[in-house]
């Protein structure tokens, strides 16, 4: 098994906070799943489960389970196909601004590109952690997740050695 592969126990987690951002509780959740409430309560202790119950569990909160194949050439809809010059300085202002506002974090590029950014802004200590993993969170479910984040690592067109004394310069600059 591939370890970069979430077991089913990251996947429910995962399902578990998309319910919790819906405002279900494991009641309403498992009915709109349609299953009992103490399926879901038993399901939590086990390592695996049913394909058609793990699918309707994400169907009930909006998400879909899916296969991701590495040589898909899926990081092409997860980031930008080009980070020029002019636009890493737009995202150098959007992070150095602190504004934490998700519809602009949304319009300055592709959901799961973006929530990696706050992501790794969120460890510069002048900024606000908290907040900057909230709005990733908003941006794209499970991007704060150390695995999700190692993958946008590896994937992304941003360097943090690069790109975060940029964010820093460019606030020095502002004050």
């Amino acid at each position: 098994m591939n370890k970069s592969t979430p077991p089913f126990r990251a996947i429910l987690q995962q399902l578990t906070h998309q319910a919790r951002v819906h405002g279900f509780n494991d009641t309403e959740w498992a009915a709109r799943a349609g299953i009992r409430k103490e399926t879901l309560s038993r399901l939590r202790g086990r390592v695996s489960c049913d394909f058609g119950t793990l699918h309707a569990l994400a169907a009930a909160v909006g998400a879909n389970i899916g296969i991701i194949d590495p040589h898909s050439g899926l990081e092409q809809s997860l980031f930008p196909r080009d980070v020029g010059r002019a636009y890493e300085e737009r995202l150098v202002d959007l992070c150095a601004s602190r504004d934490l506002n998700p519809e602009r974090w949304r319009q300055s590029g592709p959901r799961f590109f973006m929530a990696g950014l706050a992501v790794m802004m969120a460890s510069v200590p002048p900024f606000d952690r908290r907040a900057l993993l909230a709005l990733a969170e908003n941006l794209h479910a499970g991007s704060s997740r150390v695995e999700v984040f190692a993958f946008w690592l590896e994937h992304s067109p941003i360097h943090a050695s690069r790109f975060v004394p940029m964010v820093l310069a460019s606030q020095r600059r502002a004050a």
